[in-house]
């Protein structure tokens, strides 16, 4: 394979070097072709960021290149391969390595969320059904996972990877209930502490294998991509041991069309470290024998919309200074928040919700 066949191939799915149109690539350095050849998406990711090449409209890009079907042409490269090797013979999620991605992404700088996410600072894909804004379709998120959990006043519930404690808030002071959070990043449980006066909740910093007690309702809401393969069956096997045997448990994750045992090579070296996607499989192998799948919920699309936002509410904090960051982190971020739309909007990527029980709701359960 060579440049002309990289154009070609771009030229299959309406992408043109140096076009007109928003979607279309201008590129600044002719090795980036070789660079794409030899490392794939980590070369085409890192090139970008290092500004080779631009696009107008990174979305749009990605979602006709990941429609096409192109980027399977350059699955084997040796760096995807070797990510593989290192997903199939280590346990990249073990608990010692549990606090890497925090590090890494989460740790980044309260700040940049705080500009990027809504004023609830939820780092998850809202629902947007009926409503226009980022505020609102994120509330409506927050407010569907309360309904769908049946909560009542008074009850005990556990947030596993509760984030900055947006979603934990929400519900003790909309639904009068008892939360407990846990995170692995510092720089989360400390913002949830300072913004939780008055609340019946409380954050932990530590890793879910070591947490006990029981809770009358569990909810993970996108953590379940950081759990990885090696350890789902212990995941689920430590949420149905703090259940309540009437309880409900709500798994809010992105999901994988196909089974996957390394995660795309730039995502993991440039965001979510030692992260990988589950598949519908993989999720009901390893909720065979614990729990009854009562609901499944996919809202996938919601998420192009969700990231498309956060990359214009990126752009406009750097511009009015909320935030310093380099303009390699910059194109990082966008990168990141922009490919993902388009593998969203694609329907490479999914969005599921899922409500479990330990033994089956008593004449059925109905999604609210």
């Amino acid at each position: 394979m060579c440049e002309s066949d990289i154009k070609k191939m771009l030229a299959s799915v309406d992408v043109a070097i140096d076009g007109p149109r928003p979607w279309d690539i201008q590129v600044h350095n002719d090795k980036l072709y070789g660079r794409v050849l030899r490392f794939a998406n980590l070369g085409l990711g890192e090139a970008y960021m290092e500004g080779w090449w631009d696009c107008k409209a990174l979305d749009q890009f990605f979602c006709k290149v990941l429609r096409g079907g192109l980027e399977r042409r350059f699955r084997f490269t040796l760096p995807v391969l070797l990510e593989l090797v290192s997903y199939l013979f280590r346990n990249l999620q073990s608990p010692d390595r549990a606090h890497m991605v925090a590090v890494h992404h989460y740790d980044f700088g309260n700040d940049v969320f705080e500009a990027m996410l809504d004023t609830s600072m939820q780092y998850s894909c809202a629902f947007w059904q009926g409503v226009d804004t980022l505020e609102a379709a994120q509330r409506q998120k927050m407010d569907m996972i309360c309904r769908k959990l049946l909560l009542r006043p008074g009850m005990r519930v556990l947030d596993i990877g509760c984030g900055w404690g947006g979603l934990g808030r929400y519900m003790a002071r909309e639904y009068g209930v008892s939360v407990t959070g846990v995170t692995v990043s510092s720089a989360q449980a400390q913002y949830a502490r300072d913004h939780s006066k008055g609340l019946d909740v409380r954050w932990l910093l530590q890793d879910y294998r070591s947490l006990t007690g029981t809770y009358d309702r569990l909810v993970s809401v996108g953590m379940f991509e950081h759990v990885g393969h090696k350890n789902y069956a212990v995941f689920m096997d430590k949420a149905r041991s703090l259940l309540a045997r009437d309880g409900l448990f709500l798994l809010h994750t992105i999901g994988s069309n196909e089974p996957h045992h390394s995660v795309d090579p730039w995502i993991e070296k440039y965001i979510f470290k030692n992260g990988i996607l589950p598949s519908i499989s993989l999720l009901g192998k390893c909720a065979e024998g614990r729990f009854v799948m009562e609901d499944w919920h996919n809202f996938g699309a919601d998420y192009d919309k969700t990231l498309v936002c956060w990359a214009n509410n990126f752009i406009r904090g750097r511009k009015e200074g909320r935030f310093q960051c380099s303009e390699l982190q910059s194109r990082m971020f966008l990168y990141y928040l922009l490919s993902c739309a388009g593998a969203f909007r694609a329907r490479d990527l999914q969005l599921w919700q899922l409500v479990l029980s330990p033994g089956g709701v008593a004449g059925g359960y109905a999604r609210p």
